[in-house]
């Protein structure tokens, strides 16, 4: 499990490659906001298949499993899950050093059960 914290105002899709760096996959699943060429090409590099489905303003859609881009269902309840807690939902702890213990703390007692 990875957590990058980053501003208000970033884009997820700036901390993608960071994430993924050195983890082993054979799919890489995720929304439209991260279908950019060089995501995309990291994803393949690391010889795994990236779940993407491609953005409308693309000139050459590409292919993805329409089937297992359904999977990414469960990520997105494992995240909704972990903003029942207040603390996490709210940003309530001032210091990002407290956050990322709180935010470690919240997803391993709500994925571990």
């Amino acid at each position: 499990m990875r957590f990058i914290l980053t501003g208000g105002q970033v884009h997820d899709a700036t901390q993608a490659i960071p994430l993924l760096t050195g983890i082993k996959a054979t799919h890489v699943l995720g929304d439209k906001g991260y279908d950019s060429n060089q995501i995309v090409r990291f994803i393949q590099q690391q010889e795994a298949i990236a779940v993407i489905p491609p953005r409308s303003n693309r000139t050459t859609p590409r292919e993805y499993d329409r089937e297992l881009y359904k999977q990414r269902n469960l990520i997105e309840r494992a995240f909704n899950k972990s903003k029942q807690w207040r603390r996490i939902a709210t940003r309530y702890d001032r210091r990002s050093f407290y956050f990322m213990a709180g935010l470690h703390l919240a997803s391993a007692i709500t994925w571990s059960s």
